[in-house]
């Protein structure tokens, strides 16, 4: 959780699509309250979750890296709730998702045109409704692990679209193809895909750009999704075949974004989805309500235990400094489950002993 609370995916700062509602003066107060809240809020719970929840499951590393997974990526879903909640149930955040869907328990590689630095956040609105959560992993370039933000801009995107002979994108960036391909290269390699989705993601009225925008209050009124499903059958098998295919996604995110602005600031798709989502959307309510509630209490009690109990001061400073130890010299826990992962195939009786 800790470490999913610092990866962001930016994008553009394109003028023509910045046009966020301008607040006034005496407003700003009042809806700054709400920013400063909702960080806060998801700033508390991921760093107690990662102490109090994340912190104890660590030894399963060694004992049990499968075990170890199944928990963790449950209890980082868990966090992943409670942007959606706030956003939705507190904010008035509505979403609305078209096409494809997704398929339950398919492996898939998403693609998604990024709009703002802060989109990363809004997908789990669209996924959560598909069960996703506890599935998604971000990938994510060694160089940007620490950065606020990838670091593309228009201005890069259209100076990269020069230098290749490319068109200029007025609401897209130049997608960089090079990680998509070896990831489904990769993937495909082991047959560990099934499907590639790509997303569209709008916003019809306001368009919070940064981290600034969320800490101000400046939530989006809506966020629209269209979702396309990409069978892996149906992708070249060529590295240079499945660039161009990738880039021919973008050429046509281009043009339904320009008829989405331009027009009625819906997605026109008139077909049918394949699947729908899994999440009714009582359920969905229902998910939101009791993250609120879990996080409150959570939170609330683990503050409580710190300031009360001596062992609990100690435990907690001790996961801190063993946290802010291995991201410094190994570079992250996920440096360390993969050298786990990498150990424990190259030794694999370790494995069957554990398992009689």
């Amino acid at each position: 959780m800790g470490m999913l609370a610092r990866l962001s995916s930016c994008l553009s700062s394109c003028p023509a699509l910045q046009n966020s509602v301008p607040i006034c003066d005496r407003s700003l107060i009042m809806v700054s309250w709400r920013g400063i809240y909702f960080i806060l809020f998801l700033f508390a719970g991921s760093f107690l979750g990662s102490i109090f929840m994340l912190g104890p499951i660590l030894p399963l590393m060694i004992i049990n890296l499968s075990w170890y997974r199944w928990i963790s990526s449950r209890l980082v879903a868990m966090w992943l709730t409670l942007p959606v909640a706030l956003l939705e149930t507190m904010f008035g955040v509505k979403v609305v998702i078209t096409g494809d869907a997704f398929v339950p328990g398919e492996r898939s590689v998403i693609i998604m045109n990024h709009r703002t630095r802060v989109d990363w956040m809004f997908l789990w609105n669209c996924l959560m409704r598909f069960s996703y959560l506890r599935l998604e992993k971000i990938c994510l370039k060694s160089s940007l692990k620490s950065v606020p933000g990838f670091e593309n801009n228009k201005a890069r995107s259209n100076d990269f679209a020069e230098k290749n002979g490319l068109q200029k994108y007025e609401y897209v960036l130049h997608p960089r193809t090079t990680g998509f391909t070896f990831v489904v290269d990769r993937l495909r390699e082991g047959k560990n895909l099934d499907a590639v989705h790509d997303i569209t993601v709008a916003y019809p009225y306001n368009i919070p750009q940064t981290e600034k925008h969320l800490l101000l209050g400046d939530f989006p009124k809506e966020i629209h999704f269209h979702v396309q499903r990409y069978p892996v059958n149906t992708l070249p098998t060529s590295k240079e075949d499945l660039q161009l295919w990738c880039h021919k996604r973008w050429e046509e995110k281009e043009e339904r974004l320009r008829s989405f602005y331009q027009g009625e600031k819906t997605f026109l798709f008139t077909g049918q989805s394949t699947v729908p989502p899994c999440k009714s959307e009582l359920r969905v309510l229902v998910v939101k309500l009791l993250s609120i509630l879990y996080w409150t209490l959570f939170c609330s009690a683990m503050c409580l235990l710190i300031y009360l109990y001596s062992p609990v001061r100690w435990y907690f400073i001790i996961s801190n400094v063993f946290f802010v130890l291995q991201e410094r010299i190994f570079g992250g826990l996920e440096i360390i489950e993969l050298a786990c992962h990498r150990f424990l195939h190259k030794h694999p009786h370790l494995n069957s002993k554990k398992n009689e």
